[in-house]
């Protein structure tokens, strides 16, 4: 490995990334359909208190939901239309929120986000502006930006860590984003730097992403921006931020604590790219960039969507499936969530739509203490043991003394298992009666 690639050392493994399916598939812009399901939850924690209700009618860009606590996020309508219904909406990670149901007015007139100076805007007033746009983290935690930007007094920032690791299977959404907006992405990170006042910025990129380092490269080094692009040996899950910022700046972060504890902030890619629409032009964030690949996909693309647009929408735009999927997934072949309802929305957080197709369904088998999963945890948890104590219902002990909670149900584990037990299964149900049992 040359000296400048850097990575993790602990755990980790390093599944096809079958990038090859959409990697070269230029953004499009998807047509907008006639009806979107706007959930009020998409965002990590309490979902938006409805402005609106039945029968108003709404302007593209216009709030139709606000903040309900600190962390929580404002919502604005992706169309200009008129809301027919407030429905229960399940999503891919099977939360059930209140959603609009807005159909469009074809006829409406367009919307135009104009330029702005934000150049005279002081730091707060730039913080503001993430907030009331409804910027979120876009690599798929979708935590509100602005309450991550927000330094308290007495932390500092040392280094703004920008993730454009993109390591899960299939996704290439953020690849084509550094290639096909790089200078949009990079006054983002500028922006972003301005708000936190880190010190140092770094963009991590995996090695198998060479043309997007050297394209951003090459505009910091025109625009001299003191932004240094850290080329990543490929290796998953080097984009969750505790791999990365080990990665990265050699720092761990300790059980229980942030980034910010050891002097560092992480952004996504896609979300940079949110903070340049919202502060150059005061546009709330109503779509994104969604990657639509897998085995089964006739035409894999990657679309810029409006949120609340049905999944439906997007596959049948890339030609509908080529033969029945066994799984389809919202995010990663990873982390991402199986779902079967293609009437399930996009939301801020959806960075990827993967149609998968199984070659071997593997049946699950005793587990035979082989000790793999301990070997690939990037924590350094033992995995084995909380699959015991979970599935014997000793749910504290899991906590206590195998540190349950620490586990970023990344699959790993499950990836490497033998007996392809789901253990990440176990985990998130454990994690759900721990907190029940208390």
């Amino acid at each position: 490995m040359p000296k400048d690639v850097l990575t993790f050392k602990r755990g980790g493994v390093h599944p096809k990334d079958q990038k090859h399916f959409s990697n070269n598939k230029k953004l499009e812009t998807l047509p907008i359909p006639s009806l979107l399901v706007v959930s009020l939850s998409q965002h990590l924690g309490a979902p938006a208190k409805p402005l609106k209700k039945v029968g108003d009618s709404v302007k593209k860009g216009e709030k139709i939901g606000t903040a309900s606590s600190f962390i929580s996020a404002e919502v604005h309508s992706p169309v200009s239309g008129v809301i027919k219904k407030i429905i229960k909406q399940p999503l891919a990670n099977s939360v059930v929120a209140d959603a609009f149901l807005i159909e469009v007015d074809k006829d409406a007139e367009e919307v135009v986000f104009e330029k702005v100076d934000y150049s005279k805007k002081s730091d707060e007033e730039l913080l503001n502006t993430i907030k009331d746009l409804g910027i979120v983290g876009l690599g798929g935690a979708t935590f509100p930006s602005h309450v991550k930007f927000m330094i308290p007094k007495g932390k500092f920032v040392e280094y703004l860590v920008i993730n454009g690791v993109e390591c899960e299977p299939y996704l290439t959404s953020d690849h084509r984003t550094m290639l096909e907006r790089s200078e949009e992405v990079l006054e983002g990170i500028m922006i972003a730097q301005r708000v936190t006042k880190a010190k140092n910025v770094i963009i991590g990129i995996e090695e198998n992403k060479m043309d997007a380092v050297e394209k951003l490269r090459s505009i910091i080094k025109e625009k001299n921006y003191p932004i240094k692009v850290q080329p990543l040996k490929m290796r998953y899950p080097q984009g969750d931020e505790k791999q990365l910022l080990k990665a990265t700046i050699n720092r761990e972060i300790p059980s229980g604590k942030l980034p910010l504890d050891i002097g560092a902030v992480v952004a996504n890619i896609g979300t940079c790219f949110a903070i340049y629409e919202a502060c150059a032009y005061n546009k709330p964030l109503i779509d994104r960039v969604v990657c639509i690949s897998g085995e089964c996909i006739n035409e894999p693309k990657n679309l810029i969507v409006p949120i609340g647009t049905p999944i439906k929408e997007l596959i049948d735009y890339c030609g509908g499936f080529k033969e029945e999927p066994d799984k389809i997934i919202s995010g990663g072949a990873m982390m991402g969530f199986a779902f079967s309802s293609l009437d399930i929305p996009v939301v801020k957080g959806t960075s990827g739509v993967i149609s998968i197709k199984e070659e071997n369904k593997a049946i699950e088998t005793a587990c035979i203490s082989c000790g793999k999963c301990v070997e690939v945890c990037p924590i350094g948890l033992m995995p084995t043991m909380l699959y015991r104590n979970i599935k014997n219902g000793n749910y504290q002990t899991a906590l206590d003394k195998y540190s349950l909670m620490d586990c970023k149900e990344c699959g790993c584990c499950s990836y490497t298992c033998p007996a392809h037990i789901p253990l990440v299964h176990y985990f998130k149900t454990g994690k759900k009666l721990a907190r029940r049992k208390k």
